[in-house]
């Protein structure tokens, strides 16, 4: 293929490829192919920096190549501003437009469905007598309106104060069981009962047994309701128990809860000096000041102990609560002391006929001093100097256990204490007795 004179041929040289040609009338040719967007000729150069080209021949025209000029892209669009938010006043009142459209219209909608029934909807059951209150036989509600009339707040006016306690009716002619330091120092005419009916009666005191803490009253009321009467000896361990009293002055209280040990000795003394023993029936149920003297029921309604004491965290003669440990006497017991006393005016003491060494002994048990000549322990062969460690299945290891768990039983009684002397244990058969005091 020729060239036009002045034109450059691109072939040959250190770069191999098709030749160039441009021809007179502005076409340019690349190899055997035409190649447009290009103008030559005089005036027309063809490429604009081909001073700089290193291959082109320095006697030929420059030449330029010519493009259509780029559109530059628009400008982006002006951001439009956000519209202003809402304030938390504009909220709320949107809020309770809607609140009140919304409300609105539920009414109106429930007033067109009520007045378009034929007739008005009746709730609740109308067919036939309601179902009876399902109370079950033994359960707490069903004993608590049958025992609650057998119950009385005991009031007790003194020089040294007033005292409120609880108590129970146990003979329909008047006679009523409490404890003892509920009317302790309190003469007749300070004394006063309150039934469940809220009728209040003057009483008097029949007796007293202040070593058992307890005291019978007599009330001038027949027709009474009183209680019924369980055996202690049969409770276990783990029975429902509940308790009816004036805890804090609250008559009629109940609160109930478990039997939560049994044969727990108990020693008290009062601010007089009064000692009292019982071996009591411990429970969980809720016993507070206010409680003392009140029968402690089973679930069938019968009493089976006299709630007496609490176990408190606080110093002797702080104010106590209830922490979950009560104690109440035993009913057998007490109604063996109640009978005496209605019938002789005084109950006996059950003893063992020994005294006891009150400074305690190394290991367990309690030594005997001394054996009162003809009484039991002589009888049964003990003598001083020899340690008691347990009566029947129940172990001694101070004075008040032995001396409470004697009087749990009644005078003709016989017991088994193990004791030892010198280096050799060994059991008597001891037949209790009555105190002659």
């Amino acid at each position: 293929m020729g060239c036009r004179a002045g034109a450059y041929a691109l072939h040959g040289g250190p770069w191999q490829g098709p030749s160039v040609s441009f021809w007179s009338d502005g076409i340019l040719m690349w190899g055997n192919r035409e190649v447009t967007g290009v103008t030559g000729g005089s005036g027309q150069p063809w490429w604009s920096d081909a001073l700089n080209d290193p291959w082109r021949d320095p006697g030929s025209e420059a030449v330029v190549v010519t493009t259509a000029p780029v559109a530059e892209p628009p400008p982006p669009p002006f951001p439009t501003p956000a519209a202003p938010g809402f304030g938390m006043r504009s909220l709320v009142l949107v809020a309770l437009i809607t609140g009140l459209l919304a409300g609105a219209m539920g009414g109106a909608l429930g007033y067109v469905a009520a007045t378009s029934r034929e007739r008005p909807i009746t709730l609740g059951n109308s067919r036939g007598d309601a179902p009876p209150a399902p109370y079950i036989p033994g359960s707490l509600p069903a004993m608590v309106p049958l025992v609650m009339p057998s119950v009385v707040t005991v009031s007790a006016a003194s020089a040294q104060g007033d005292s409120l306690g609880s108590g129970f009716i146990i003979g329909e002619t008047g006679y009523i069981l409490t404890n003892e330091h509920v009317i302790s120092g309190v003469a007749d005419r300070g004394l006063s009962v309150t039934l469940s009916d809220n009728t209040t009666l003057a009483a008097t005191v029949v007796g007293r047994e202040p070593e058992s803490d307890l005291a019978v009253l007599k009330v001038a009321r027949t027709g009474l309701t009183p209680v019924h009467f369980a055996d202690s000896d049969t409770v276990k361990v783990g029975d429902s128990v509940f308790a009816v009293g004036a805890p804090l002055a609250l008559p009629g209280t109940v609160t109930a809860g478990v039997v939560s040990a049994l044969d727990r000795t108990i020693e008290t003394r009062d601010v007089g000096g009064v000692e009292r023993y019982y071996a009591a029936i411990q429970t969980d149920a809720a016993v507070n000041r206010g409680n003392s003297g009140g029968p402690l029921f089973d679930y069938a309604g019968r009493v089976v102990g006299i709630n007496s004491v609490i176990k408190s965290l606080v110093d002797d003669g702080g104010e106590t609560g209830n922490i979950g440990i009560a104690f109440a006497i035993p009913i057998n017991h007490a109604v063996r002391v109640a009978s005496e006393i209605i019938d002789t005016g005084k109950a006996r003491r059950t003893v063992v006929g020994a005294e006891l060494d009150t400074n305690g002994v190394a290991g367990a048990g309690v030594k005997i001093t001394a054996v009162v000549t003809g009484g039991p322990a002589e009888s049964a062969g003990l003598r001083a100097g020899d340690v008691v460690v347990r009566i029947d299945t129940h172990n001694v290891e101070a004075p008040h256990d032995l001396i409470a768990m004697v009087r749990r039983y009644d005078p003709g009684t016989t017991v088994t204490l193990m004791y030892r002397r010198g280096s050799a244990t060994q059991a008597a058969k001891v037949v209790l007795a009555a105190d002659t005091n």
